[in-house]
Order: C-alpha cells, then structure tokens, then sequence
C-alpha cells in the first residue's frame, strides 16, 4: 500500500470532517475572527493559556528533574498533536481540531504523573473524586482567568464536547454513567457544565476526537518505551517479550547490525510510531468506507469508534501496555519515587484543607465560608494545577521534612 494509497497529502475536507464553518458555537457568542477558523482560534487560547504552559514541568513517570531528556507533559502534548495532525490529513479531517484536542487534553493533570492523579483521586474521594480529563474541562470553562468578559478560555463546542469525550460517551441512552463511571457518577466538573451547554455525553465525538485520543495512545506506548530504555529500566533485548516489538528489534537488528545504543533505541521507537500509525489510517479507511458517514453527526451517531487500532494492531498494544506496565510503572526505583511524591501531594492537601490561608491569597480569598466538598474542590483545584517544582516548594515552605526525590 503506498503513501497515496494510505491518504498522505490529501488536503481537502471530507464531508463526515468537522466543518469549522458550521460549528455550533460558544456559550458566551463572540464575533468571528476574519484570520483564523473556531478551530484555529481555540488552538491559540490553549497554546496561550497558563495551564498549558505548566505542562513543561508536570511529568509523566518521572520526576521533572530527572533529566533533560525524559519526556514532560508539554513534550508528549507536542508529540501527539503532531501524530494526530498527521491522522487527521490522511482521513481527510479537520487538521486544527484534531491539533487543538492534543493540546489540550493533558490541560488537567496534576504534578507527578500517575502517582499524582491517584492521591488526588483518594483525596477526593469523599468529595466524587477526581478525574484528569475532566479536570480539563474546569481549567478551559472555569479556571484559566484571562479574559474581560467570561472565565476559563470560551472554546467552541467541538473543541469541548472533543475533550471531555476523550475515551468516547460517558452516559447510556438513559443517561446513566459508563465506563470507570459506571458504579459512581459522572465528575463534578462534566456535570456541573452539562447544566449550561448540552456536549451530548452519550454520543461518540467527532472523527477529529476520536484521532487525537488514539495519537495519545501511540505517543503514549512510545514515549514510555523510549524512556525506560534510556533510563535503564529494562534492556532493549527484554522488548522481544513482545512479539510486535520482537519483530521490529529484529528489523533494526537485521539492517544495523552493531549498531550503537542510542541510535538503536530511535530506530525501534520511530518503526513502532510508524507501524501504529499507518494501522490506524488503515483501519479508519476501512470502518469510515463501511458506514459511510455523509456529516460529522453521522460519526457522532455510528454507535463506535471510527478512528482506531485494528483487532490485530490492539492487541499488540495491549501487549506493550503490559510490557511497560510490569517493567517500568512497576519497576522499584519508580515505585520509591512514587511514594514520595504521593506523600507530598497528600500532606498538602490535608495541610490547605485545614489552613487555607497557607494558600495564595487569590486561592485562599473567601475559604473561611467554605466546608466540605466546596472547600475540596478549591484545595484540588489549586494542587491539580501545580508543576512539579512548585509543589516540592510548597511541601518545603509547610514543612520540615520534605523527601529528596533525587
């Protein structure tokens, strides 16, 4: 199958891609700008947010003064913006939604990656919990204060209802909760803006959503793997425990023999992106052809996803989630760091809950009228958007015991 054949190159809309011309607006109307798409000008209020500048020192697996070249929350934003850029070109969508979803959908997560949303998930969960992707939800329509005229950025419709159905719908047709959120509710943040704008939760999103939540999971699998190798986490030979990944050691290893450490691990990763990615355009040829969808209702309404992995190329990336999981989220030295930030995160929570006026004075403003899950939701709120960095500077200023993490 050839670039053409796979849809590299082409340019113009198809009619089942999102329509920058028929977005179904704002909830505070604003005039159109006469340069720039909704789209277009929703990717430069997130670009130009303070949430998204944070994510340069927020985390994935590893603490953010590891090392230079471990990838952050804004280097894996940045990488799957591009994959999904890339996805959308080849399936003739609408390139700048599916940019803007991969820039903002990391918007919500705390510091210290993984170990960071869990404890705020304990923390909360007296209070509904917590949850990252609707955390972006509250930083882009409540909690980025720039705007004169409305708080958070006033994103298009798209833009939202794209964001907070990252991992598809989130209720039934008799709107009861789906998914993780099947045996609780639906988070504070979704239900408290489903009052003011109908995102219509149980519906699939557009085919520009739905290719930026697969190009997470490539960049995902990728970046991950990229690191631990570099990191010494596990050795490049223990990969061929993955038969998808076993094939591609082999290739490298067939082609470059001898070749040297750093430029072995690259020559793996780029195959693993590449082999993913084209499988995606592949299968979403093949399920697009199959429904064919004459609006970007039709996707919304197909009942499945349209954009993704083939049954093949899945479970070879279940298989590699498996790999890294045992491997690297499991490996003692991220367990032990894990633990420390966990404590950080959990010691300023229950200090902030109990003395509030520790707390900037914009955050803390108002908290001697706040109790229970109000006064929570601002603690969180407050944590959720700190930076690695900045969060070991608070717990220092608290208290006198905080951990090295290094």
């Amino acid at each position: 199958m050839t670039m053409a054949t796979l849809g590299y190159g082409a340019q113009e809309r198809a009619v089942y891609a999102q329509d920058p011309g028929r977005s179904r607006g704002r909830l505070h109307p604003e005039p159109d700008s006469p340069t720039r798409t909704p789209f277009q000008r929703d990717r430069d209020r997130i670009i130009h947010s303070t949430a998204f500048r944070r994510l340069k020192h927020k985390t994935q697996v590893f603490v953010y003064h590891e090392g230079d070249h471990f990838r952050t929350r804004l280097t894996h934003t940045i990488e799957v913006s591009q994959i999904a850029r890339s996805l959308a070109r080849a399936l003739r969508l609408d390139e700048d939604l599916a940019e803007c979803l991969a820039l903002a959908h990391d918007l919500g997560h705390t510091p210290f990656g993984h170990e960071g949303e869990d404890v705020m998930h304990e923390c909360m969960a007296p209070f509904g919990g917590f949850d990252h992707n609707a955390q972006s939800l509250r930083v882009v329509t409540a909690l980025e204060h720039r705007y004169a005229e409305f708080d958070g950025l006033n994103l298009a419709w798209e833009t939202l209802e794209g964001l907070v159905k990252h991992n598809g719908p989130l209720v039934d047709a008799t709107g009861a909760p789906l998914g993780k959120f099947r045996d609780s509710e639906l988070p504070f943040a979704i239900r408290t803006y489903a009052q003011k704008q109908d995102l219509l939760l149980g519906t699939w999103p557009s085919a520009e959503a739905q290719a930026a939540a697969i190009a997470d999971d490539i960049a995902y699998d990728a970046h991950d793997l990229d690191d631990g190798l570099r990191a010494r986490l596990f050795k490049v030979e223990d990969i061929a425990e993955v038969p998808f990944l076993a094939g591609i050691l082999e290739e490298v290893d067939s082609r470059y023999p001898g070749l040297e450490e750093q430029r072995r691990i690259h020559e793996i990763v780029r195959r693993q992106i590449t082999r993913m990615v084209e499988d995606v355009i592949r299968e979403g040829m093949r399920r697009l052809e199959a429904l064919k969808p004459q609006g970007a209702d039709d996707i919304r309404a197909a009942g499945q996803c349209v954009v993704g992995f083939s049954a093949a190329m899945a479970d070879a990336e279940r298989q590699v989630k498996k790999f890294l999981f045992a491997r690297m989220y499991r490996h003692p030295d991220v367990l032990a760091v894990r633990k420390l930030v966990a404590r950080i995160v959990r010691e300023l929570f229950g200090h902030y809950m109990q003395q509030p006026e520790d707390m900037p004075r914009e955050w803390a403003q108002g908290m001697e009228r706040l109790s229970g899950a109000d006064r929570a939701r601002r603690v969180c709120d407050f944590i959720a958007g700190m930076t690695d960095r900045y969060a070991i500077e608070e717990h220092r200023r608290l208290f006198d015991d905080t951990p090295e993490l290094g």
